[in-house]
């Protein structure tokens, strides 16, 4: 085992000490390809720090390809291929070759730089734990596992995702109310044959995907104000709406989490009629970063007026496409009558291995995994924003994945847009996820001015820093 003569300073994050010793050493060529790294206790130990410190150092060494670890093994150096003697290239030293050209310098700045809040972080997905799984279900020789199954989906996933989602998100249900799809998308398709014609009422700034699925149900769409708590139920009041979608605990894009007050008032709203109904997105309430997670509207429903869609796009990958959606009782007799005849989406074998995933508690280590990663990038995206705060508003901060810079000047969204495209940085205007009816709606203040999205999940700590300083010069 490799010993570490790490020297901590008083400045600075300690995990980003340790960090950046390791990293340099192996860039340096002096930790090597299969050497075992101490232990995160003995390390700990050894340095006088807590546990927490080191584990947080090798997370961000795993998600950048610098370490692996094995199961129970410990951490090792990954190949880094000729990665040592490109830097001594760079720098001249040892090869006796001159420094890289300045033209090739400019073309490594004009790498473009993508703030998408729709992408992930996948560099820490555990392939090897999903890949044994997989092989685990494939060698049992399960025939079941090659028939259709259940329309709703296995009973055994509805099952786990039922004690999933009572314990995390304080959903009440049974696995008979929970139906598993290939998405969203299909989930709304679904629910449209469940509810029918519909007039639905979303947000102005909102997720706009969910406004095209409704326009092409043939629902008639109507938007509502928006405040600081969330939707305006004065305003829903006057659509003549019989059903809102809502994301009350992450509110995409603009941040929001909307308080138990405003949450009641559409509760209320939904109750006041037999036929409302109230469509919740959970999309991404696993990330939040400071306090405890926000409950779920679904758990403050005693009428059985929420319809509870989640997925596990943002949590675990987009490409596995399954999400699942929860039923009032009161729709269950209509969907078990006239929608049981459509098959499940998704192949009883990727429900297994998600059900396995959950169950055994690979799912809970991984989620944490990444709630530590996302965090560091979180907090390194508001220490690198800070030199624009003179000029920008930051709002959306301490959960999901990624913020919100309000311009306090004059200006314009698309300036916003060129003058960073100029420097190769691509950013997301407000503008792109408003839904239009004609009419002036209230909205908060800070949203009122030129607003753009910046999405940091799937950026490294080196892009996301050069990035905003990207921003800051074109700013």
């Amino acid at each position: 085992m490799t010993e570490l003569n790490i020297t901590l300073q008083d400045q600075g994050h300690l995990y980003e000490q340790i960090y950046e010793y390791i990293r340099n050493e192996i860039r340096k060529g002096k930790l090597l390809c299969g050497e075992r790294l101490p232990s995160t206790r003995s390390l700990a130990e050894f340095l006088t720090v807590s546990r927490t410190t080191v584990e947080m150092a090798y997370d961000q060494l795993l998600s950048e390809g610098y370490i692996e670890a094995r199961p129970h093994r410990g951490y090792f150096i990954c190949e880094t291929g000729e990665l040592f003697s490109l830097e001594e290239e760079k720098s001249g030293e040892k090869t006796g070759q001159a420094a890289v050209s300045e033209p090739a310098m400019k073309e490594k700045k004009e790498i473009q730089i993508d703030f998408s809040p729709r992408t992930i972080d996948m560099s820490a997905f555990p392939y090897a734990t999903w890949k044994k799984i997989n092989r685990g279900i494939l060698v049992d020789g399960k025939n079941s596992m090659l028939s259709a199954g259940e329309p709703q989906g296995d009973l055994g996933l509805r099952e786990t995702i039922a004690r999933y989602l009572q314990l995390s998100r304080g959903v009440r249900c049974q696995a008979d109310q929970i139906v598993i799809g290939a998405g969203n998308d299909y989930l709304l398709m679904l629910l449209e044959q469940i509810l029918g014609k519909r007039t639905a009422a979303m947000e102005q700034v909102t997720y706009t995907r969910a406004a095209d699925i409704f326009r092409r149900f043939g629902y008639e769409l109507k938007v509502t104000g928006m405040d600081e708590s969330g939707m305006l139920v004065s305003e829903l009041e006057k659509t003549g709406a019989d059903l809102a979608y809502v994301m009350p605990s992450h509110q995409y894009p603009t941040g929001t989490v909307m308080p138990i007050a405003r949450r009641m008032e559409l509760l209320q709203w939904a109750s006041e009629q037999e036929n409302r109904y109230l469509i919740e997105d959970d999309y991404d309430s696993e990330f939040r970063y400071r306090g405890k997670p926000i409950p779920s509207l679904q758990a403050s429903d005693h009428q059985g007026k929420v319809i509870y869609i989640g997925t596990f796009s943002k949590s675990i990958a987009p490409a596995i496409r399954v999400s699942y959606m929860v039923l009032p009782e009161s729709l269950l007799e209509i969907y078990h009558t006239g929608c049981s005849c459509f098959s499940s989406t998704v192949s009883r074998i990727n429900q297994e291995i998600i059900n396995e995933f959950i169950r055994d508690g690979y799912f809970e280590r991984y989620l944490n995994k990444m709630r530590r990663i996302y965090r560091m990038k979180h907090d390194l995206m508001l220490k690198e924003l800070g030199i624009l705060l003179d000029r920008f508003e930051i709002s959306g901060a301490d959960a999901g994945l990624h913020l919100l810079l309000s311009c306090k000047k004059k200006g314009t969204e698309e300036e916003l847009r060129r003058l960073a495209s100029e420097c190769n940085v691509r950013i997301y205007p407000l503008t792109e996820y408003r839904i239009d009816d004609g009419m002036n709606h209230r909205i908060p203040e800070r949203l009122q001015k030129p607003t753009v999205i910046l999405g940091y999940a799937s950026l490294t700590e080196a892009q996301i820093t050069e990035g905003c300083a990207r921003l800051a010069q074109a700013w």
